[in-house]
């Protein structure tokens, strides 16, 4: 293994944020990560895991761990399933299943990131989740090196959660996903329009964690608030968190150069030369309020190192 030394993260990242690593390795296969997290033992260093690194928040003062960054890995189909390393980018697996006529999760196209942290993070989009495809993962245990393999309902998925969210010490490192036969063109075209669609809703192509909190769950009334304002439903008892933001007057909110989007206010962009520090007092700041407004805790989906 190549480990590097005090590796800049911040240019890795989307946020842009960020101090170094201490020590830094690539990884893609099963063996390099047992790999890491063995050199990691026997220097007595803690590990942190990274992949797509698209929905995290580094320190100023950087990491003080061996950073092991799960780098694109491989796939292939056998009997209608995709067969997936964790490191894989969803988009190039969304598209290159659709060449081969295999989909029916075009929706997510547009979400960034790798396979491994969309499976971890449950993430979804237009109502199709990562969950509706996942039939196995394969998963390492990081302290006793125990390979398992865990079917979907073991996956524990919830809204943008999932086991292995809530139990780290699993890596994810092997993804099978049942797909449907599609027309190649017509998915295509399908994933052409999610992605202008998302350009629609979401600012692209800035510096940002994607979406910073998680839609929250909420009482009724605000609920009703919501659809009477907006025309839509609130889907499973949630409102969109930037609208929440939007109501207490944050839209636009700025500390430093940690603003929160006038386009979407549940992303919070580096507008130039933001710090880990002021994007936290920024998301404190709007925690405070909607608490104070409505009663409602609003939780981070960006991992907050």
């Amino acid at each position: 293994m190549d480990i590097k030394e005090n590796v800049p993260l911040a240019p890795l990242t989307t946020f842009k944020i960020g101090g170094s690593a201490r020590y830094f390795v690539d990884v893609r296969t099963e063996e390099e990560i047992r790999g890491a997290l063995q050199w990691a033992k026997e220097k007595n260093i803690r590990f942190v895991v990274l992949a797509g690194k698209s929905n995290v928040l580094v320190p100023d003062e950087g990491i003080d761990a061996l950073v092991i960054h799960i780098v694109e890995g491989s796939w292939s189909f056998n009997d209608g399933l995709l067969s997936a390393d964790a490191g894989c980018n969803l988009l190039t697996l969304i598209r290159g299943a659709s060449e081969q006529g295999m989909s029916g999760w075009e929706k997510l196209a547009g979400i960034p990131g790798t396979l491994g942290g969309a499976v971890r993070g449950n993430a979804g989009a237009f109502g199709p989740e990562i969950k509706d495809f996942v039939i196995k993962i394969h998963v390492l245990h990081t302290e006793t090196g125990e390979i398992r393999e865990f079917g979907n309902f073991q996956c524990e998925f919830s809204y943008r959660m999932s086991h292995f969210k809530l139990h780290p010490e699993w890596i994810i490192i092997r993804v099978w996903l049942k797909l449907e036969k599609v027309d190649p063109k017509a998915s295509e075209r399908l994933i052409d329009e999610t992605i202008k669609e998302r350009e629609k809703r979401h600012i692209q192509n800035v510096q940002a964690a994607g979406s910073f909190f998680v839609n929250p769950v909420v009482p009724k009334e605000i609920q009703e608030m919501f659809e009477k304002e907006r025309g839509v439903k609130a889907r499973e008892g949630r409102v969109p968190a930037g609208w929440l933001i939007e109501k207490v007057g944050l839209k636009g909110a700025r500390v430093g150069d940690a603003v929160a989007s006038e386009q979407h206010p549940n992303y919070l962009k580096n507008d130039g030369k933001a710090t880990a520090a002021q994007v936290k007092e920024l998301a404190r700041k709007i925690k405070d309020a909607v608490r104070t407004e409505f009663s409602i805790e609003l939780d981070e989906e960006a991992v907050v190192l």
